[in-house]
């Protein structure tokens, strides 16, 4: 089969024919349709040591998979050749969903309702599901609040503006974006988007609540954003951090101000059993009902062959990706 590989040894994806993967006991084989491609995928230099020996040249990315069931394994119960499903991969295991055929456990595989697009499929998990249990699972994000999103025209900051207005119904939503993204980041909900290469976030926060703070924050960027975020709360606050460990001690009066702090890996689920299974699984409906009821829509969307994913996965290394790029394969 055709798949898109990553040697590990010279950091380096490449297009090639592969044999076709088996499904394991408790796994099905799927025939791909669509795979969406994130900024993981692309930095699987940076986490390969997670897998060590077993990533072989044979090994491929791609988390954000849709397509039909088309073998089972002998243990599998409950599912179906010809099922359309959909899921959130685990990133230490080998067969991803940049080829023909992917594997995956049926744990969290989730059957894909007749109304979600194809592509809406695709683009959502990683993003959209990490948003969706940043927003409603973990900061409880309410009608009483002011959230501040750092990130608001990222994959996982436009779902998280969405969700806050139009599922949790959030009083006020201040987004941080660059200013050539400041409309795109008001037509997503957004109540006001401060643009860091105009102002400074953490005064205009001030500003905007007349020095109180915000009562929630959500970090989507990393490097020292978590600092922003944390400075951004007032008394009472919670931050999440989305993509480094919370550093408090690095904090402003952190204690005085009985402040927080949640952190969120999506994926880690797969490895903590059940009940990190169930929360990728709970987050998946979450959205899914969102995305179909319609108040959330998916963000901008990029269709690519095999050719234009590996460009893809290469010019998210070098910061060259702007929206969601989708790998579509043909019926």
């Amino acid at each position: 089969m055709k798949a898109i590989t990553f040697h590990s040894s010279t950091d380096s994806f490449q297009l090639e024919e592969i044999k076709l993967p088996t499904p394991g006991k408790d796994e099905v084989r799927i025939k791909v349709q669509a795979c969406g491609i994130n900024p993981v995928d692309a930095k699987v230099i940076n986490w390969k040591r997670m897998v060590g020996d077993q990533m072989n040249n044979d090994w491929v990315v791609g988390l954000d998979v849709v397509g039909v069931i088309d073998e089972i394994g002998e243990e599998v119960e409950g599912w179906n050749i010809g099922d359309e499903v959909f899921y959130h991969g685990n990133m230490t295991r080998p067969h991803g969903g940049l080829a023909e055929y992917a594997i995956h456990r049926v744990n969290t595989l989730l059957d894909k309702p007749e109304e979600l697009s194809i592509l809406d499929a695709a683009a959502s998990p990683c993003a959209g599901w990490t948003a969706w249990r940043a927003v409603v699972e973990k900061l409880k994000v309410d009608k009483d609040d002011t959230l501040l999103i750092i990130g608001g025209s990222g994959g996982v900051g436009s779902y998280a503006v969405q969700i806050a207005k139009n599922v949790c119904n959030c009083k006020e939503i201040l987004a941080v974006a660059s200013s050539r993204n400041e409309e795109y980041v008001k037509s997503l909900g957004a109540d006001h988007v401060i643009c860091y290469d105009q102002v400074d976030v953490l005064e205009e926060v001030k500003r905007l609540t007349n020095g109180e703070g915000v009562t929630k924050s959500f970090d989507t960027i990393g490097d020292d954003n978590d600092i922003i975020a944390a400075n951004a709360l007032g008394f009472n606050g919670q931050m999440l951090e989305l993509v480094r460990a919370v550093r408090p001690e690095k904090y402003e009066n952190v204690f005085m101000k009985n402040l927080s702090f949640h952190q969120l890996a999506l994926g880690a689920g797969h490895e903590f059993g059940n009940v990190g299974q169930k929360a990728i699984v709970d987050a998946g409906i979450g959205l899914t009902v969102a995305l179909v009821n319609g108040q959330v829509k998916s963000p901008k969307l990029t269709t690519v062959d095999f050719e234009g994913a590996i460009k893809t996965l290469n010019n998210i290394l070098n910061k060259k990706v702007v929206g969601k790029v989708v790998l579509t394969l043909d019926a």
